[in-house]
Parts: C-alpha cells; sequence; structure tokens
C-alpha cells in the first residue's frame, strides 16, 4: 500500500470506530508499517485540517471527529475496479443500468491520474462468457495468490509463480501479468507472459501454489496479444467503458 492509500485508509479506520481510538501500535500492526511512519502520517493529516485528536492515558491513542464535516469522497483504483467486477457479476438485475452510471460518475469524479490508473487497471480485468448457465464462481485459491497477483498488475510488476499442471507438476516460473480473466468453469485466470515458455501461458488461479512480487517493472506488451492467444473465450469487454 503506498502513502496516499494509506492516509485515506487511516482515515477511514478511524471513523469507522469514532469515537473510540487505536493506538500508533495497533494502527502500524493493522498497516504493517512502523509506529514512527503512523505518527508522521498522523501529523501530516491533522496538517491538512483532518480532525484527529490524541487520547492520552494507557488506554488512549488517536480519534476522528466523526461529526466533523466529511471530506469528498474517495475510491482507490483497485477499489473502483472492484465495485466495477462486482456489477459486472450481478447480470441483469433492477437498477443494474443505475449502478453502472453511478460507477462511471465515480470514476469521472476522481482525480485524473486516479481516474486513468483505474482505467487503465479495469482494462485488465476481463469477464467471459460461463460455458454453461448456472455455473458458479469457484474459490481463487490458495489465500493470498490473489492479493498478490492484484498488487503485481496495479504497479507492472513481473511475478513469481509455483504453478501446479492437470497432472500435479510444480514449475516454477516468472511470469509477466497481463489480464485477469473470470469467468470460464466459474473459475478465475491470470494470462500472462510467461518467461519459462517464451509465450502467453493461462494459469487457472486454484492451481497457483504460490506467487511473489518481484521488483522488475514489466516491459510494456500490447493489452490485444494476451486476450486473443486465450483460446474458446469470449471477452465482454473492458469494466469501465
Amino acid at each position: 500500500m503506498n502513502r496516499t492509500d494509506r492516509l485515506y485508509a487511516l482515515v477511514e479506520d478511524l471513523r469507522a470506530i469514532s469515537p473510540r481510538c487505536r493506538s500508533a501500535r495497533q494502527l502500524a500492526e493493522r498497516f504493517e508499517v512502523s509506529v514512527r511512519t503512523i505518527e508522521r502520517d498522523i501529523a501530516a493529516l491533522q496538517e491538512s485540517g483532518v480532525p484527529i485528536y490524541a487520547e492520552p492515558g494507557r488506554s488512549g491513542g488517536y480519534a476522528v471527529d466523526k461529526n466533523h464535516s466529511l471530506p469528498p469522497l474517495n475510491f482507490t483504483p483497485a477499489e473502483a475496479v472492484a465495485i466495477a467486477i462486482a456489477l459486472s457479476r450481478a447480470g441483469d438485475q433492477p437498477f443494474g443500468r443505475q449502478a453502472r452510471s453511478a460507477l462511471r460518475k465515480v470514476v469521472a469524479a476522481m482525480p485524473g491520474s486516479e481516474g486513468e490508473l483505474a482505467r487503465e487497471l479495469a482494462s485488465r480485468v476481463q469477464l467471459v462468457a460461463p460455458v454453461e448457465t448456472g455455473e458458479e464462481i469457484q474459490p481463487l485459491g490458495r489465500a493470498g495468490v490473489s492479493r498478490v497477483i492484484e498488487d503485481a498488475l496495479l504497479r507492472r510488476r513481473v511475478l513469481r509463480l509455483d504453478y501446479a499442471d492437470r497432472k500435479g507438476a510444480l514449475t516454477s516460473r516468472d511470469v509477466e501479468p497481463g489480464v485477469f480473466l473470470g469467468g470460464r468453469g466459474g473459475f478465475w485466470y491470470l494470462v500472462a507472459w510467461c518467461r519459462l515458455r517464451d509465450d502467453v501461458r493461462v494459469f487457472r488461479l486454484d492451481r497457483i501454489a504460490s506467487a511473489s512480487v518481484s521488483d522488475e517493472r514489466c516491459p510494456d506488451r500490447p493489452l490485444e496479444g494476451y486476450v486473443t492467444d486465450v483460446p474458446d473465450m469470449i471477452v465482454h469487454g473492458t469494466l469501465l467503458d
């Protein structure tokens, strides 16, 4: 989580439990940073006008004045895409058209760079038509794998995967994540450039034994190449059209 996202999350976390408070140590553990980092973040928020105050004592900590005027609602690019996925999965439903219209307004109101990042990330999440009606969405696989892939897609970083094929044989490989595909057979897939095979490959998430993000940035590759190399899949289109 970058600092901007953490600052937003800090305010929302404190607002959710207001008027109770959280200590700097609790916040540090929650956001996986040092206590000193939390103290700097709180100071920055206070200087920007966020009504955060400190409660003294052993059970004290930081709290936010919930009655203070609320700031404009902000979504991170990942949150906007998550909402888009949920709406797309809902299909035709009452007020579905209005819900998608509301999402477009949310994205349009995001700061320029954030809105562009949301659209770019959304272009890397595609939904495909189920093979049969009535299929259920399957579990994403091992705990944490999906979050690692989300982070790699968001930051455009190379992934290291341990992947099991249909027979259970495990291989380790570096891949350049291209597109998240959801729907076929109710499973989610990662379409990526596999450096082991020197070609595009499709990885089913529940067969990924482990995944980690490297510091290497992915080279630019056209998205069209990822999708057109996926057989027997019908892509609906981007989520934030």
